[in-house]
């Protein structure tokens, strides 16, 4: 039995490709809802409008449309970078295929659509997820074995300096044994959190609040702190100490390349924003609600090689940083199921945590 119309219709709302009509002028005849989504672009106001006003391309795309309408030959792009009237950046899988109109007979391109930014950031996450983790079981065995030596090294120092018929000759193994210390110290900040977490309810922003307090205290109210919270947000199960830290790292760095930029900045401008989010996915596990805190400032921005590799120990681009903040932050975060990202310009840069709240 065929399928009626209301049928045809319905199926083609709930698909999740979004499908485009375009008559030989390549204007838009139809649009799902998914096509309106990937758009960004509702069907009355996307009606009788070029395509290339809605999604443009490339010259070279728009000629193999007009080729698809006169030959009649179909094609698949991907991966197609595309810039929406809103100037927004998409990233497409889209295949063309021409068709003949089911009433007026004229040709038209069907155009059948579906989003890669989603896929390929979860694909991202699920490398950075199992780097980090990788990372963390090398820093581990590390540790182990740079600490066993370090013990016996401070032992034999402390028991040469008894022996030490001078206490000028005690000055180098003092040296011995500080060194030592200062080397423990820094394999255990390399391990990050060791203890178990404290977890209770605890709200967002009050966190926030507590970061912005240190951050203006430190850097004596020279930072203008912006805030756009969303107080709908609700708790979430974590150590709040633990979290205040991995947000006070990416507040403290952030301050410190704007305070220290050259040439300086007129206004140093910290920006803090939360929202929610819906049916969202983290590496490989899909939460119906997440938390979004973004954290941005308009400092010189973080240099391009270094991004792909922001999240691992003694990774810096300061010439005093120690290169753990932002591992030990992804550490923390990653403990409660979330995961940081960053986007980096001179004068922008972005940090987002997702935090979630509910998992399907």
């Amino acid at each position: 039995m065929l399928a009626s119309p209301i049928i045809n219709q319905r199926l083609l709302e709930h698909l999740n490709t979004g499908v485009v009509l375009l008559d030989a002028d390549l204007m838009v005849t139809y649009m799902n809802p998914a096509a309106e989504a990937l758009l960004e672009m509702s069907d009355k106001r996307g009606m009788g409008v070029h395509f290339s006003e809605l999604a443009d391309e490339s010259p070279e795309a728009k000629a193999a449309l007009e080729n698809a309408i006169i030959n009649g030959t179909s094609f698949t792009k991907r991966e197609a970078s595309i810039v929406l009237h809103n100037q927004h950046h998409v990233t497409l899988d889209y295949s063309v295929s021409p068709v003949s109109h089911p009433e007026t007979k004229l040709p038209t391109l069907l155009v059948e659509m579906s989003g890669r930014d989603r896929l390929m950031r979860i694909s991202r996450e699920e490398q950075l997820i199992a780097k980090q983790e990788t990372t963390r079981h090398l820093v581990r065995g590390l540790a182990h074995e740079i600490k066993n030596p370090l013990g016996g090294i401070r032992g034999a120092a402390q028991l040469l300096e008894r022996e030490l018929p001078s206490e000028g000759l005690k000055e180098y193994t003092e040296i011995i044994i500080e060194e030592a210390d200062r080397l423990r110290d820094l394999v255990d900040r390399l391990l990050g959190p060791r203890q178990i977490p404290k977890t209770e309810q605890v709200n967002i922003h009050e966190i926030l609040e507590r970061v912005c307090q240190l951050v203006s205290v430190e850097s004596e109210n020279v930072i203008q702190i912006e805030r756009d919270y969303d107080p709908s947000i609700p708790e979430l199960e974590a150590d709040k100490g633990q979290i205040v830290q991995a947000m006070l790292n990416i507040c403290r760095n952030a301050m410190q390349a704007m305070l220290e930029a050259e040439p300086p900045i007129p206004v140093p401008t910290l920006k803090l924003r939360t929202r929610t989010v819906r049916q969202f996915t983290i590496g490989h596990l899909r939460h119906r609600l997440v938390a979004q805190i973004d954290i941005r400032d308009n400092g010189p921005g973080i240099p391009a090689k270094l991004q792909e590799n922001l999240f691992y120990p003694m990774v810096t681009g300061r010439p005093e940083g120690t290169g753990l903040g932002l591992s030990i932050s992804q550490s923390i975060i990653n403990q409660v199921n979330g995961i940081i990202e960053v986007d980096s310009q001179p004068g922008n840069t972005l940090f987002s945590i997702y935090l979630p709240l509910e998992s399907v």
